[in-house]
């Protein structure tokens, strides 16, 4: 892994103080994953305001019924990533993703369902052109492991072409860290010339 510029050493150190006293040992249930959620067709519309404000209350309404914790979060138009950590008795993530794609799709299927993009295996599953059929998940195994996810999440933006700096792209959870003085406002940058590199899904 390439690290940036040094920076990451010194947030590891707050990482493992503030957020580990909360961090479970991913085996299984009550394990903690990093997900990759792609849109179908690499579709650009996960940040239009009314899919942000859809997906955030399918989020709290699958919450309500199926606990997890947000560890982190970054959403970018055509996918987004996040870590998540389940109750200890249990282990399905699957139901959980499938309550909020469901939610997302029922909510925003008149305006960005695409017709002609139906093909009978779509028809037989009942699926929408939303969602990539499948995500990608990843089971943390340790504190370095979730650290290194956490720093690749929050500088997804800046991989992408999106921001220079980290703290230039607004829907991550990366300025609730900031906050917290887990990161620094100016942690990151395309100036580092360097990228977090071989963790997630290959999302070019």
């Amino acid at each position: 892994m390439h690290r940036i510029t040094g920076m990451v050493r010194k947030t590891h150190t707050t990482f493992g103080r503030l957020l580990m006293s909360n961090y479970r040992r991913a085996n299984t249930k009550g394990g903690t994953y990093f997900f990759t959620v792609v849109t179908y067709r690499r579709q650009r519309f996960l940040c239009d305001e009314m899919v942000r404000n859809v997906l955030h209350d399918g989020i709290k309404a699958t919450q309500a019924t199926r606990p997890f914790t947000i560890d982190a979060w970054v959403l970018l138009p055509d996918h987004l990533h996040t870590i998540w950590t389940l109750p200890p008795d249990d282990a399905d993530f699957g139901i959980r993703w499938a309550m909020i794609k469901r939610f997302v799709t029922k909510q925003c299927a008149p305006e960005l369902k695409r017709d002609t993009w139906m093909n009978p295996s779509k028809l037989k599953r009942k699926e929408s052109t939303l969602w990539q059929r499948r995500f990608w998940e990843h089971q943390i195994r340790d504190e370095s492991d979730y650290q290194k996810h956490m720093d690749y999440l929050h500088y997804n933006p800046v991989k992408h072409g999106l921001v220079e700096k980290v703290a230039d792209w607004p829907y991550s959870t990366f300025h609730r860290y900031v906050r917290q003085g887990i990161y620094g406002i100016d942690w990151a940058s395309v100036n580092n010339e360097q990228e977090l590199k071989g963790f997630g899904e290959s999302d070019q």
